[in-house]
């Protein structure tokens, strides 16, 4: 069911809601969070599917905020629309429509649809703030989740972040690595139980998924970590991984969209599932915790560090 409200207030869409749920029978109980989306007016609906198919292992209450803060010329006015039932997953999806002056206070127009003691995650599509975890939105969220990938600059947009990291704050760009970091952990939990040497990290120039691979490699590993650029027809993102212990190299590369091949000494070449991470996926993957994640607060704002420090220097950080 699909409900819009031309024109309106926040308090109006709160009465929507509640009438909706009395006279259709639509549920908010089980509801265990509320997620913003905070993007630009006319980009909602991916963010809103990705949304609706997450909310089927996390039901939560959906609030789009599209907003299109330059314009403020324009005539202030909310639209609102309500998405329940099979139009919204699991959940229930409330999109607000801002614009002109009516779009200015991204804080008070999602505060009050905001579910009673549940806690609030804020999601970026688009370019997030330079600083998120200070932002209208951020401030009000446990979960501050943004995309280098989206920026004109990614690496630099990961840099920026690591250097205004708060606790809370997180990025596709991190999530999109779970499986080559699954897969890297296991091949290094198999004997010989070597230290390794040496490593290197391919893949796109504007990828900051290699960067935070490379990062998360030099920290762990306390080993010199190469980031080497390659440009592979069609091909974008992490293009593989070389560690170099005593008893061989150890090759991972994904040369064709979904699967990687491995090789390691003394063994037969496997072909192995990795594909690349639907938008589905990496929201469901950080809508499971809503704890800080430490271990990328150390990537982002050590590794990334380690990685631009002289090789002379390895080891001397810790992890």
């Amino acid at each position: 069911m699909i409900v819009d409200l031309p024109d309106t207030t926040t308090s109006a869409i709160s009465k929507a809601l509640v009438k909706i749920r009395e006279e259709g029978g639509a549920v908010a109980l089980g509801r265990v969070l509320t997620l913003v989306i905070a993007t630009s007016l006319g980009e909602e609906e991916e963010a809103i599917e990705a949304a609706n198919d997450a909310s089927r292992e996390h039901p939560m209450r959906v609030i789009v905020l599209s907003r299109r803060p330059e314009r403020t010329e324009e005539d202030p006015r909310l639209d609102g629309q309500i998405r329940v039932g099979g139009d919204a997953g699991a959940s229930e999806v409330i999109v607000l429509r801002a614009y002109g002056a009516a779009a200015s206070d991204e804080e008070g127009l999602v505060t009050s649809l905001l579910l009673p003691d549940a806690p609030v995650v804020v999601w970026w599509p688009g370019v997030a703030p330079e600083v998120p975890s200070a932002s209208a939105l951020g401030r009000i969220a446990q979960r501050r989740i943004t995309d280098a990938a989206e920026h004109d600059d990614p690496v630099a947009a990961l840099t920026m972040l690591g250097r205004n990291y708060k606790p809370g704050d997180s990025d596709f760009a991190w999530t999109r690595l779970t499986l080559w970091r699954a897969q890297l952990a296991a091949v290094l939990d198999q004997p010989p139980y070597e230290p390794v040497d040496s490593v290197c990290v391919s893949g796109a120039a504007d990828s900051p998924s290699t960067e935070l691979l490379a990062a998360w490699l030099r920290l762990q590993l306390e080993a010199p970590v190469e980031l080497e650029v390659t440009s592979s027809l069609g091909s974008s993102g992490i293009h593989g991984v070389t560690m170099q212990r005593a008893a061989g190299e150890i090759r991972l590369e994904r040369s064709q969209p979904n699967i990687a091949t491995l090789e390691q000494p003394g063994q037969p070449t496997h072909d192995i599932s990795l594909p690349r991470r639907s938008l589905r996926d990496c929201l469901a993957e950080e809508l499971r915790r809503l704890d800080p994640d430490d271990l990328f607060g150390e990537v982002v704002q050590k590794g990334l560090a380690l990685l631009e420090a002289p090789a002379e220097g390895v080891g001397s950080g810790g992890k």
